[in-house]
């Protein structure tokens, strides 16, 4: 199989080409505006494209999206147009589409060949996504992650929405929110500020930009995960 990444120097964002193989089919997963070299690639190794897989609409993941599903005359999908579940073939490659709300309610995980897993904002390697805007959910994030993703072998490899891939297994042992949620590891009880309201921080990690990213419990009583900049430590 093959699978390539193209990452945005700025945004770390990604857009993959997943292919059965040379002279075989493919789909490109998500668009971060530098779709270039995928293309050439598929040319190279005369990949036909069969579909324009879409995880969520975030606009570092939709550059140019539509314009790229049209130059292959390939059908765009995302969340409207996939059923939980349901799979996408482009040649011998089955592609089931996982409904993975949380970090928004439009995000979908592809499972390719039940061992390529492209899981987009919901998990990274060593972080998980935010919940902090206006249709992120903890619980709905909590239950993709634990459930939906953690529910696949550990040897499947995970192919994140920024940076590198890492495994189902990997994350299941070292991530910290994984273990906080799972084990109760690494959880605290601080004074904190958020955007300058009174708040509780439950959990500082890394996040995949080299900053951090926190589990808080706001004035109101949610938790939620915000960016590290976010959060006053006292």
């Amino acid at each position: 199989m093959i699978v390539e990444r193209v990452e945005h120097p700025d945004w770390l964002s990604n857009a993959y080409l997943v292919a059965e193989g040379p002279g075989g089919h493919g789909v490109f997963i998500d668009s971060n505006g530098l779709t270039e070299a995928l293309e050439k690639r598929a040319e190279r190794d005369d990949v036909t494209i069969t579909h324009v897989l879409c995880t969520h609409s975030h606009p570092d993941h939709v550059v140019a999206i539509e314009e790229l599903a049209a130059r292959h005359d390939a059908p765009l999908l995302d969340y409207s147009q996939l059923a939980d579940g349901e799979e996408v073939e482009s040649g011998g490659v089955r592609i089931k589409a996982l409904y993975t709300p949380g970090h928004c309610d439009d995000h979908v995980a592809f499972l390719v060949d039940e061992s390529h897993c492209f899981t987009a904002d919901v998990l990274f390697r060593g972080t998980v996504g935010g919940t902090s805007a206006a249709d992120g959910d903890l619980a709905k994030l909590k239950h993709s992650i634990l459930d939906v993703l953690l529910g696949l072998d550990d040897e499947t490899r995970v192919f994140p929405g920024h940076k590198e891939e890492t495994t189902i297994g990997d994350e299941r042992r070292s991530n910290p929110f994984i273990r906080a949620w799972l084990d109760g590891e690494g959880l605290v009880s601080e004074p904190c500020r958020v955007n300058g309201e009174d708040a509780t921080l439950l959990l500082w990690a890394p996040d995949y930009d080299g900053g951090n990213k926190a589990l808080v419990k706001l004035g109101s009583g949610l938790e939620t995960i915000v960016g590290g900049s976010r959060v006053e430590r006292r």
